[in-house]
């Protein structure tokens, strides 16, 4: 009975919060607005440091979103899915419907930092084949 209840509060203390998921999805949804208004400033602004000093410049983090994740500089319909703990980054999946319809699942590193959370990276999940 103990291992079981000491598995339960390992399984909890994993689970991020709703105040913390809330937090994620409002600086990934900012970073969105941002990229829809063009403003390549304000989306750099929610970049790690890390990001920041990989792109040197908004205008070079801009570059790199339209021309690599042009789902992500115009996505025409965002659903935030889960959240999970990885050990001090917290994983978020996106899930973004494109310009052309079609959907794209996406996954969001996020770092804490004094500032608030930052992204810390984005990756493109690759769909599972399906077929015989």
């Amino acid at each position: 009975m103990r291992h079981i209840t000491f598995a339960a509060a390992l399984t909890l203390a994993a689970v991020p919060s709703h105040a913390q998921q809330a937090q994620i999805e409002g600086v990934i949804s900012d970073q969105l607005d941002a990229f829809m208004a063009d403003d390549f400033g304000r989306a750099f602004s929610y970049a790690s440091p890390s990001i920041q000093g990989m792109f040197q410049t908004p205008e070079n983090f801009g570059r790199m979103v339209r021309n690599g994740y042009p789902m992500v500089y115009r996505p025409d319909e965002v659903e935030y899915l889960g959240v999970e703990d990885m050990g001090g980054i917290l994983r978020q999946r996106v899930l973004i419907r494109d310009a052309g319809g079609a959907f794209h699942t996406l996954e969001y590193d996020m770092i804490q930092g004094e500032a608030g959370w930052k992204i810390n990276g984005v990756r493109l999940v690759t769909a599972p084949q399906v077929g015989a």
